[in-house]
C-alpha cells in the first residue's frame, strides 16, 4: 500500500536520506567516489533543499509505502522556459525499486504539469545510466545532449522530453 504526499520542510532529511541510499547504488558505476560524494552535497544539502521547499523553486512529491517514505520526485517550471516542466530527481530506494514506484511519481508530475495548464515534460539522464531505457519505457525521448559543469565535475546527460 502507498500513499504520495507533498513534501513539507520537515522532509528535508527524509528526501536527503533516500538520495544517500540511493546514489551509491545508481551511480556508483559510472562515477567515482569523491564525484557521488560532492554531488551529493551539492545538490542534496539540507540548506539547498531548503531553499528549493521555502522559495517554492522547486516542489517534491513523497511516495510512502505503509507509511515510510521510500521514494521521492522533484520538479518545477524550467528556468528558462516556464511552459516546460522538468522533472529534476526521481529516486526510489533499491528495495523499492521493481515495485512501479518510479510509473507513479512520473505519471503524479505529469498530472501536476497538465495540472499547471502545460503539456511537456523534460528530464535529465546521465548519458550511461541505465535508467533511460526506463524513461523511454514511459515514453520520454532525447531530445538533445546537455554538459553540465558541477564544480570541477561535469554531468554529461540526455534530455529527454515527454508531451503529456
Amino acid at each position: 500500500m502507498y500513499t504520495i504526499r507533498t513534501a513539507t520542510i520537515n522532509d528535508v532529511k527524509t528526501i536527503r536520506d533516500i538520495a544517500e541510499k540511493t546514489w551509491w547504488p545508481t551511480y556508483g558505476p559510472l562515477l567515482d567516489a569523491e564525484q557521488i560524494s560532492f554531488m551529493l552535497g551539492e545538490i542534496y544539502s539540507v540548506e539547498k533543499i531548503s531553499s528549493q521547499l521555502e522559495n517554492n523553486t522547486q516542489s517534491y512529491l513523497l511516495l510512502e509505502e505503509d507509511g515510510r517514505p521510500v521514494a521521492f520526485a522533484g520538479y518545477s517550471p524550467r528556468d528558462e522556459d516556464a511552459e516546460i516542466y522538468k522533472l529534476h530527481k526521481l529516486y526510489c530506494l533499491p528495495e523499492t525499486q521493481g515495485k512501479g514506484y518510479g510509473k507513479i511519481l512520473i505519471e503524479a508530475v505529469a498530472q501536476k504539469t497538465l495540472d499547471a495548464g502545460k503539456h511537456t515534460l523534460d528530464l535529465n539522464v546521465n548519458r550511461h545510466n541505465k535508467a533511460k531505457t526506463f524513461y523511454e519505457k514511459m515514453g520520454f525521448v532525447v531530445a538533445y545532449e546537455e554538459d553540465i559543469p558541477i564544480g570541477k565535475y561535469w554531468m554529461n546527460d540526455y534530455v529527454m522530453r515527454k508531451q503529456l
